[in-house]
């Protein structure tokens, strides 16, 4: 799926930088791939992330452990601009034995489409969302 996705990203005049990994391997562990993706993120080094796991739950978990990403895992076309609308949503996480490559491109491209509001309260819960970011564990 990833290459099927990173074709179409890529013939819709995306640029995509490829974080790996580049061959199949049951023994590759997703942080190793999704945490260098997620730092280039919260860097500005890329505006936005594609994470894909298996189900899409551990590249989420991992992602969002990097202050400033905001990722979702998202399995249908109202979170995927939903996410991005009102929580400012930066990695886009699916789980690549749960939907199919039709799915899997409509979600993309409609993560890759949206804006976020600015309305008032969509960056007020943004900022709360990253004030949790700076406490430290127990405050």
């Amino acid at each position: 799926m990833k290459g099927q996705l990173a074709a179409s990203l890529r013939d819709s005049g995306y640029d995509v930088v490829d974080f790996g990994a580049h061959h199949l391997d049951p023994e590759d562990d997703y942080p190793d791939f999704v945490i260098p993706l997620a730092n280039a993120v919260a860097a500005g080094e890329v505006e936005r992330g594609v994470a894909i796991c298996g189900s899409g739950v551990g590249a989420s978990i991992a992602a969002n452990k990097v202050s400033g990403v905001r990722a979702g895992l998202i399995h249908d076309v109202f979170s995927a601009h939903q996410g991005v609308e009102d929580d400012n949503m930066n990695i886009f996480c699916l789980g690549g034995n749960v939907i199919g490559s039709s799915l899997a491109w409509e979600l993309l491209e409609t993560f890759l489409t949206a804006h976020f509001s600015e309305a008032p309260r969509h960056r007020r819960r943004v900022a709360k969302v990253h004030a949790l970011e700076n406490q430290k564990v127990g405050s």
